[in-house]
């Protein structure tokens, strides 16, 4: 499992993938891959994310590099890109046998593959872990108190990778359910669109609580029909992340749709936006894939009508509340 000694490696120099860098260089080096010249220097020179995280003093223990090779020795890598470009990051890099912590929260466009599977294929010999929970990266790259999920197969390798990343602010809780940690961290970014537009047409409170839990519903039946544990999904990975991202403009899912609800549209929300809200990529993957396995998903369908321009807020509310009335457990 060692590489070069000690180090950690994060590939993504966002906001997310500088506050993880952050959290593994409280216990040992870590080594940060930007696309961006800019970032790179920002970090090396001044100790800080300006373009991506500014304001945050990051340790002198992260470095960031613009050579993606030169990842390839440390013993561990948080994988950060954004989901539709995991595989082509990885391919381009030689073939690894450390660990590779998924951190991007989607679908494959292409395949409708989630990220494990994207990962096992072009790296094969490398062993796969997840990491998602309800975090922002400011507040983690701040220090301030943080739980998340950290799942993968084998436990001792969890142990070994719970142990360099665990801090008294930040709480890896590991699990065996890889399935459920990657379905969680995908379906609640599209809810959590669906949650912004509630609050972006002014629908209230008890609106924004019966989405959110109805949003649940819509994830544990898709979780369960593809092997995910109900526990995962009421954990950190699932219920958990999705408290937090439907709750506050701090999300890019939650902001992207309060714009759609305040009557903006789509593609302007998209183009203004520096960096990806996931969301918004994954809800056709998300509703192909649950309309091929003949999954209800109407709130997930509602946010895909939106996007695409196919359906007004007004009609989509309307859509949502003319649904039959049923079970609550169905």
């Amino acid at each position: 499992m060692m590489g070069t000694q000690g180090m950690v490696g994060v590939i993504g120099g966002g906001a997310w993938g500088t506050a993880l860098a952050q959290v593994a260089a409280a216990a040992g080096p870590s080594l940060l891959w930007a696309r961006e010249p800019e970032v790179v220097a920002s970090i090396n020179e001044r100790h800080e994310n300006s373009l991506f995280l500014a304001g945050v003093a990051l340790d002198p223990a992260v470095r960031a590099t613009a050579d993606l090779e030169a990842l390839a020795g440390c013993e561990a890598l948080l994988v950060v890109t954004p989901a539709q470009h995991m595989r082509a990051v990885l391919a381009s890099m030689p073939r690894l046998s450390s660990p590779l912590i998924l951190c991007a929260k989607g679908m494959e466009d292409s395949t409708r593959k989630l990220m494990h599977d994207v990962a096992r294929e072009e790296q094969p010999d490398a062993p796969i872990a997840v990491l998602s929970g309800p975090t922002f990266a400011h507040e983690v790259a701040a220090r301030k108190p943080a739980a998340v999920t950290l799942a993968v197969d084998d436990a001792a390798i969890g142990e070994r990778l719970r142990a360099r990343l665990a801090r008294p602010w930040f709480r890896p809780y590991l699990s065996d359910d890889v399935i459920g940690a990657e379905i969680g961290g995908a379906v609640k970014n599209v809810l959590a669109i669906a949650c912004g537009v509630v609050d972006g047409c002014g629908l209230g409170l008890n609106a924004r609580a019966a989405l959110i839990s109805r949003g649940f519903a819509e994830m544990t039946r898709f979780g369960l029909a593809r092997g995910a544990r109900a526990e995962t999904l009421a954990g950190l990975s699932g219920l958990g992340d999705l408290v937090l991202t439907c709750s506050s403009t701090d999300s890019r899912n939650f902001s992207l749709g309060k714009g759609l609800g305040e009557g903006r549209s789509a593609a302007d929300l998209l183009a203004d936006r520096r960096t990806v809200a996931e969301g918004a990529f994954t809800a056709p993957v998300l509703h192909r894939a649950a309309a091929e396995a003949g999954i209800d998903m109407p709130i997930v369908a509602a946010v895909c009508a939106l996007l695409a321009g196919q359906a007004s807020v007004g009609d989509v509310v309307e859509r949502l509340l003319a649904r039959p009335l049923r079970s609550e457990g169905v």
